[in-house]
């Protein structure tokens, strides 16, 4: 098995040391102990394969939008037995995609019709600053 230091997996895992160390925080990646010649309790944390596919996950999992409680909870489901609250949160996820893309598609529109109005004339108030100032377009 070969093992590695935070750093190696970080960039294996293509985050930096202190996202490495905030996952450790909010339980979703273990922090294994030191070791070293001594023994336990001294030099240098190591870490394997199993951490970096976990890291992969997490990353994939955020990519994907979903919250970091939502990752610790996937984290937790038994692959074989808990398909059912996977897809449940998958689902979710898929919703709350299709709210955000419909929200960006009517800012898309207004703001198009912002840009035409500004481009229509130049008297008056500029209808962009108007309309973020709260005022009538």
């Amino acid at each position: 098995m070969k093992s590695r230091t935070i750093a190696i997996l970080a960039r294996e895992g293509g985050v930096g040391v202190e996202t490495v160390r905030f996952y450790q925080r909010r339980g979703l990646l273990p922090t294994p102990e030191r070791w070293s010649r001594d023994g336990v309790g001294t030099g240098v944390r190591r870490y394997g394969e199993e951490d970096v596919r976990r890291l992969r996950f997490i990353r994939s999992a955020q990519t994907a939008g979903f919250t970091l409680e939502q990752i610790k909870e996937l984290l937790s489901l038994d692959a074989g037995e808990d398909r059912a609250r996977a897809h449940a949160l998958a689902t979710e996820r898929l919703a709350a995609l299709y709210k955000a893309i419909a929200d960006m598609m009517e800012a898309r529109a207004a703001l198009r019709r912002l840009a035409g109005a500004c481009a229509s004339t130049d008297q008056g108030p500029c209808p962009i600053i108007a309309a973020f100032q709260g005022e009538a377009a």
